[in-house]
């Protein structure tokens, strides 16, 4: 276990339901009082009161409440039925495990829970729920400095904005603009999804590795200008990495910029992706990158189980009939365009990525940005990513009977790329030279733990 001296806690949003039933294993103190519990329970709200409902009492409650473990590293409780991948593809539920606190709040007449614990003990769960634990220590180490620096940067961000209103659409009788980032977790620092990072406790097996890098990073953190670093990072770049106000606000961070990944720029190709012909000649295409690999070894360094079945991310294809795609967007939006009469790019990132997507229906006309609104609007889950060329088949009366979306990676694309990492590390690549190719002019320092969070 590491050391855990005057490191601050962070609170992860878990899962947010009518009923959540959960099971201590070991003994824990209801905070401000003398209470102890044990086994299992349900919470519930009723007349506007926390109820705890146990096997021989049901117990009423006023405000929040907080279980501290007796003993940190020995216990740890279980929450059932959590649900993971929310929206993806993969989207599932789980019974998942955890150690540190256990915090419930009343949030919109549900039961929130809240996992309050160490954020060096965070990471390690992190680290093995984004990606396999057996993957090469150098690519853990990588990890471990990023999500610790994003994690660090959140925490910052969230107290400069606590007084402000965070405005994250804009919309038109022409366009409608969106992304998402931080701005909704109000009641807990990150959450425990791929909207922030993927946490699932002590649910997956910890392998020794992970706890090396963590241990042997500790503290570690990329700066530019002396500022902590808003770390990003995707399951695959596509071979050309995006930057940051192209996926969420209108703000510049030098260190989060396009990087070709690859030694050098591949022969043939005009990287200003942003041109639509350059990035529909680069979709259509597989350069080579470190993330165009299908070697399985490196696979399963990052991609877990429910992952392993994906082969064609580096480049795929989508095929939509017209009453699928017409059918998919109403759903998806609640706008109704009619018929689908094209799709066609107003504005691509450098990474080919499109940030406004014109719809043109026999109804209605709207151009919708950015990224992840694209990807969910044109998709039952979300599409691998926005980078994509649109193909029109079979015109009937001016109107295709089915779209063909040819695209390129899996995921935002900015800062990292998880599977690029992944084959540098194979390869041989230190954690700082992994780091120092996809965040250009950024310095790596061990900070202090003088940063503020939710108690």
């Amino acid at each position: 276990m590491i050391n855990l001296t005057n490191e601050p806690n962070i609170s992860v949003g878990i899962v947010e339901a009518e009923r959540i039933d959960f099971e201590f294993f070991g003994k824990y103190i209801l905070k401000n009082t003398s209470h102890i519990f044990a086994g299992k329970h349900e919470i519930f709200i009723e007349n506007n009161k926390i109820v705890l409902q146990s096997e021989n009492e049901k117990l009423y409650f006023e405000n929040e409440l907080i279980f501290q473990p007796t003993n940190f590293g020995e216990e740890f409780f279980e929450i059932f039925n959590v649900i993971i991948g929310i929206d993806f593809h993969w989207e599932q539920k789980e019974n998942q495990r955890f150690r540190g606190a256990l915090k419930i709040v009343q949030n919109n007449g549900k039961t929130l829970a809240i996992n309050v614990l160490p954020i060096e003990e965070y990471l390690i769960s992190v680290i093995s729920s984004e990606m396999s634990a057996n993957s090469s220590l150098e690519l853990l180490k990588a990890h471990a400095v990023i999500s610790r620096g994003w994690l660090v940067a959140q925490i910052m961000k969230q107290a400069a904005l606590k007084n402000t209103v965070y405005e994250n659409t804009c919309e038109t009788n022409n366009e409608f603009v969106k992304w998402y980032d931080r701005e909704d977790h109000l009641l807990f620092d990150v959450c425990a999804d791929d909207h922030c990072q993927r946490y699932q406790g002590i649910t997956r097996a910890t392998n020794p590795n992970v706890v090396t890098a963590v241990n042997e990073t500790r503290g570690q953190m990329l700066t530019y200008n002396q500022k902590i670093c808003d770390a990003r990072f995707s399951k695959c770049c596509g071979g050309a990495s995006e930057v940051f106000e192209n996926v969420w606000e209108n703000v510049n961070h030098p260190y989060l910029t396009q990087v070709i990944d690859n030694k050098e720029i591949p022969k043939g190709f005009d990287i200003n992706l942003s041109i639509e012909e350059n990035a529909v000649k680069w979709i259509h295409n597989s350069p080579e990158a470190y993330c165009n690999t299908t070697d399985e070894e490196v696979l399963a360094q990052v991609l877990n189980d429910y992952d392993r079945d994906l082969k064609e991310f580096y480049r795929w294809r989508v095929s939509y009939t017209q009453k699928q795609l017409a059918d998919l967007i109403l759903k998806k939006s609640g706008f109704d365009f009619g018929e689908i009469m094209d799709l066609i790019p107003i504005e691509r990132g450098v990474s080919g990525r499109i940030m406004k997507l014109k719809i043109v229906g026999t109804k209605k006309t709207l151009t919708v940005g950015k990224e992840l609104i694209i990807r969910k609007w044109l998709s039952t889950s979300h599409l691998y990513s926005s980078a994509f060329s649109v193909e029109k088949i079979n015109m009937e009366n001016s109107i295709p009977q089915q779209f063909v979306l040819h695209g390129a990676g899996w995921g935002h694309g900015v800062g990292l790329c998880q599977i690029g990492a992944a084959v540098m590390g194979h390869k041989g690549f230190n954690y700082t030279e992994i780091l120092s190719h996809y965040f250009k002019n950024t310095e790596l320092v061990t900070g202090s733990w003088g940063v503020g969070s939710r108690k």
